[in-house]
């Protein structure tokens, strides 16, 4: 009889793809759900990347791909940097997974010894801290308030530095709030980090090219080049050029870290799927115009949610500056009723009736790290918006004392 082992049983299903399967499991019964909750872009992968890939096949290459990548998808990805970032790196500073997702666990799986604890600003992406968990790290969450534009304070961090501190990790634009970092509060870091040399930083910049109100993306790297040799950069095709399926994922880091990780990667899924490289390649020399597009697309929407959102009494929400999410406050519903009801004792009771009730898909913000709130994407259509934010709002109308 399969018994899990005590590591793995202790941790849980993510939050974001639990309620996902129910919204599914109700959409497959004949309700009529609006699923807000997964980060999925709702525009098809580029042209460029399908003729890529297709390329690819005719071309032959079917084998088994060197574990690091390929050298043209690797020399695309060192163009981006250039390009996109205005970083110069070496092609083995770099390597490319299967998601971004892997990249964190050949990190993590790489460098944490059991105890060693991984900084992750809360509210964070689910998948942080429960990898480390995975090896034996300790998540060590530092709070970051609404009222300060969920941005971590440098202080705080620096108040929870200890000896067995591996990893800072940094998600900016932020997944689930979309927060950014701006110059100020990246030179506050490094000014902590230069005073704990023992301190790795993962910077998580999947969402860099989703930025609004004119604002640019700033790495960690660009303002603290002397720190390059702790910083490791996380980044993928999935959400800028909505290849999520394609499951690419880059990193690029100090050559020791990355020598690391590959000889990780070489011992579980070994190199990347050869199509979706080629893909990739293409659509990263592609013109940006299809990405600037998407952004458009994306600040528009954004104005369309927040807006609906602060006009629901009992709401809150701070304005994203970047990614796809809202993240509405929930503070002044909690411990009421919906109309079908349910105590809402947390923002995950109210999650759950508000799709079992109003058909409407969302996270709870305690998943997060951070509630009482919910994650609400607006990847999705303005019908499919417009349509959801009415719903949430007669769900709020109905809540009573």
């Amino acid at each position: 009889m399969f018994k899990p082992s005590q590591r793995l049983a202790t941790l849980p299903t993510p939050a974001t793809i639990a309620m996902a399967a129910r919204a599914r499991e109700l959409k497959a019964q004949g309700k009529p759900v609006i699923s807000l909750a997964l980060g999925q872009p709702d525009f098809p992968s580029p042209a460029a990347a399908l003729d890529g890939a297709v390329a690819e096949v005719k071309a032959g290459h079917t084998g088994y791909p060197p574990i690091p990548g390929q050298k043209p998808l690797l020399e695309a990805i060192a163009e981006k940097f250039r390009r996109d970032n205005g970083l110069e790196v070496s092609l083995d500073q770099l390597m490319v997974c299967n998601g971004g997702k892997q990249a964190i666990f050949n990190a993590f799986m790489a460098s944490l010894d059991e105890g060693d604890e991984v900084i992750v600003p809360a509210p964070y992406w689910v998948s942080y801290p429960l990898i480390a968990r995975m090896f034996g790290g300790v998540p060590v969450e530092v709070a970051c308030r609404e009222e300060d534009g969920f941005r971590p304070q440098a202080e705080a961090i620096r108040k929870v530095i200890t000896p067995r501190t591996r990893w800072l990790v940094l998600n900016f634009p932020n997944n689930p709030t979309g927060a950014i970092l701006e110059r100020a509060d990246l030179e506050a870091i490094a000014a902590v980090l230069r005073d704990a040399p023992h301190v790795m930083v993962m910077s998580d910049e999947i969402y860099e090219h989703l930025t609004f109100d004119g604002r640019h993306h700033l790495s960690l790297l660009n303002v603290a080049p002397d720190l390059a040799d702790r910083i490791l950069i996380i980044n993928g095709m999935s959400k800028a050029y909505a290849m999520t399926g394609w499951r690419v994922g880059f990193a690029c880091g100090p050559v020791p870290l990355i020598k690391a990780m590959i000889k990780v990667q070489g011992n579980t899924t070994s190199g990347i799927c050869t199509l979706a490289q080629g893909g990739s390649v293409a659509a990263l020399q592609e013109d940006i115009a299809g990405v600037r597009a998407m952004r458009e697309t994306y600040e528009r929407r954004r104005a369309l949610v927040v807006g609906a959102l602060r006009q629901i009494q009992g709401l809150s929400c701070a304005i994203p500056q970047g990614a796809f999410y809202a993240y509405p406050g929930l503070s002044a519903l909690i411990g009421k009723k919906s109309a079908g009801g349910r105590v809402l004792n947390d923002d995950v009771a109210f999650a759950e009736a508000l799709l079992e009730e109003a058909h409407v898909a969302t996270v709870p913000g305690s998943a997060f790290g951070y509630g009482p709130h919910l994650r609400l994407s607006f990847a999705a259509s303005d019908a499919e918006l417009e349509e959801a934010c009415q719903r949430l709002a007669t769900f709020v109308q109905g809540i009573t004392d």
